[in-house]
């Protein structure tokens, strides 16, 4: 008997509409990941603090965890079919309650991950412009300037915005594949090695804190699921994205990473970072392909970290507009576009939202990258950990429940496995929390108890709407 995939809580009046494939659901989720962001940024900063040359093998073993957790992803994508993904998969398997407060949490994650990034994208505007004659603006007029469009683009078609950000992507992962083509076919700084991916390399130093910016760089993977109701047969295409997401981004991270190391040499690339953090996979690009490729390296940036604001833009307002079907958030928030079939109020309330968190941190005065960015990313990583394992614990819960797949690795093994190795990378993380978010321990403590605050809140919200509709049946 072949089992029907349930849409929960969808009707025909308040289901999104769209005709992503494979391919373009794909575009979204790694757009989301910012891949020149993420070896640009987050690599210079692994190899620096963390484990040096080791850092590409912290990219394999993140993605490796996070393949082994996507079996049971998939497997459960093939029986529901819902765009608030992580928390719709939370409330089958573990209740609604769990389910909302994990949906608090997946909204708090995407929130402060778009927030940092409109921190950071507007620093790089504002230094890029100024660079090259242009007036000094000051930064959050910047990133108001990014809301608007970011927003114009989130209010249309979801195939309107997975077109730009293919475009985007292509780019950009086209100039991450020059980079690290040029540097192994001139044979790096010292010659080739894979120095990098030998255990003694990945445990020296530091190797935690690489594997919390390596697992920080796939934020976003599970949007697979968040579009299943914009794609063309969700059942097929979400499990397929989302194996297809989790393997190119690791395979680019590791590639490219491991040509920034070739680069500078497996023995000299610590120094190197530690030297010019933030120059340093520009550096390669200006050795191995010349100035002009990297200034195009440095404008591709730019529109990296602008492909990652419409990618999670698109899905808090997928996540808004799931809660508002279920009845945890506002009716209005819940309809969709007549002509563009989007979810366009949830659309509106997100792009006020970031006004509200950019505008916070202006007014101030903080700096947008050492405090916007840095704060709200180190958040956004710990929350997002909390709400895969919430996930992965669901997933076996609903296959033990339902009996509706009886594949002991699909059901059973993968998500344990996936569990424990995000347990240990949460534990990890939470060891070297302090440093991700600055050295502030007072500060720390703040951003885990907002945490706590809102699981707890959508609990609370979960309990008080149940009650309400269990009055308003009974009266």
């Amino acid at each position: 008997m072949t089992e029907t995939p349930e849409r929960t809580g969808v009707s025909e009046a308040s289901g999104l509409r769209g005709s992503i494939g494979v391919t373009g659901i794909v575009f979204l989720v790694i757009a989301a990941a910012a891949p020149l962001t993420a070896i640009g940024g987050a690599l210079p900063v692994m190899i620096a603090a963390g484990n040096g040359a080791g850092a590409p093998m912290a990219y394999i073993v993140a993605a490796a965890v996070l393949l082994v957790f996507s079996v049971g992803y998939a497997a459960m994508s093939s029986h529901m079919v819902d765009t608030g993904a992580f928390y719709a998969y939370v409330q089958t398997g573990l209740g609604r309650e769990t389910g909302l407060g994990a949906a608090a949490l997946a909204l708090l994650t995407y929130t402060a991950i778009q927030a940092a990034i409109y921190g950071l994208a507007a620093s790089t505007i504002h230094d890029l412009v100024v660079s090259y004659g242009g007036p000094d603006i000051a930064w959050w007029i910047w990133a108001l300037v990014l809301v608007a469009i970011v927003g114009t683009l989130g209010y249309r078609s979801i195939d309107l915005g997975a077109k730009v950000l293919a475009v985007l992507l292509v780019l950009e992962i086209g100039i991450i594949l020059v980079l690290s083509g040029a540097v192994l076919v001139q044979g790096g700084s010292t010659g080739i090695d894979v120095v990098s991916f030998t255990p003694s390399s990945f445990f020296s130093g530091s190797p935690g804190i690489a594997l919390m910016f390596a697992i920080a760089s796939f934020i976003g993977f599970e949007a697979t699921a968040i579009y299943g109701e914009e794609a063309r047969n969700p059942t097929r295409t979400v499990p397929k994205a989302t194996y297809a997401a989790v393997i190119l981004i690791g395979l680019v991270y590791a590639v490219s990473s491991w040509a920034v190391v070739l680069a500078y040499g497996s023995a000299d690339v610590a120094a190197a970072a530690v030297g010019d953090t933030a120059g340093l996979t520009f550096g390669a690009a200006a050795t191995y392909l010349g100035d002009v490729w990297a200034e195009v390296m440095v404008f591709m940036l730019v529109t990296s970290l602008f492909a990652a604001l419409l990618a999670f833009h698109n899905a808090i307002g997928r996540y808004v507009f799931a809660l508002a079907r279920q009845g945890a958030a506002p009716a209005k928030l819940a309809r969709t576009h007549p002509r563009h079939g989007s979810p366009h109020f949830g659309s509106l309330f997100q792009s006020a939202s970031a006004v509200v968190v950019v505008g916070v941190f202006a007014a101030a005065g903080t700096d947008p990258v050492l405090q916007l960015f840095t704060w709200m990313s180190g958040l956004a990583t710990v929350s997002i950990l909390l709400l895969m394992v919430l996930t992965g614990v669901a997933i076996t819960a609903f296959f033990a429940r339902s009996g509706v797949d009886t594949r002991l690795w699909h059901t059973r093994i993968a998500p344990v496995l996936g569990c424990v190795g995000l347990l240990v990378i949460t534990g990890l993380v939470l060891d070297n929390f302090t440093l991700l978010i600055g050295g502030s321990s007072v500060l720390a403590g703040l951003l885990l108890g907002i945490i706590v605050v809102v699981f707890v809140g959508g609990v609370v919200t979960a309990r008080t709407t149940g009650n309400r509709r269990s009055n308003d049946a009974t009266s």
